[in-house]
């Protein structure tokens, strides 16, 4: 079980990579590519909690940060991408 979440996180990572070849919006492929690489990436803590049991405070640790970090990232990068921001001012 181990080594299939390690090598499923693989897979998403990879995944989630060949959008960037795509013909898409730029947005779009930024999505693609966090959704895929905090799913992978949880993936593979999650095999290795498997692995190493004893660890396993460090290893939810990782994945709460890794399912909080990238999430705020996305909030904060389509903020900043976005044309209509509240906290400008027209002249």
């Amino acid at each position: 079980m181990s080594y299939f979440l390690i090598i499923f996180g693989l897979i998403l990572w990879l995944w989630g990579t060949s959008y960037l070849l795509s013909k898409r919006s730029p947005l779009y492929k930024l999505h693609s590519l966090s959704v895929s690489d905090t799913l992978g990436s949880i993936a593979i803590v999650m095999g290795l909690l498997w692995k190493i049991p004893r660890e396993w405070p460090l290893l939810v640790l990782a994945i709460i940060s890794l399912a909080i970090w990238n999430t705020m990232l996305g909030y904060v990068l389509a903020y900043c991408s976005s044309s209509n921001k509240s906290n400008t001012v027209d002249e």
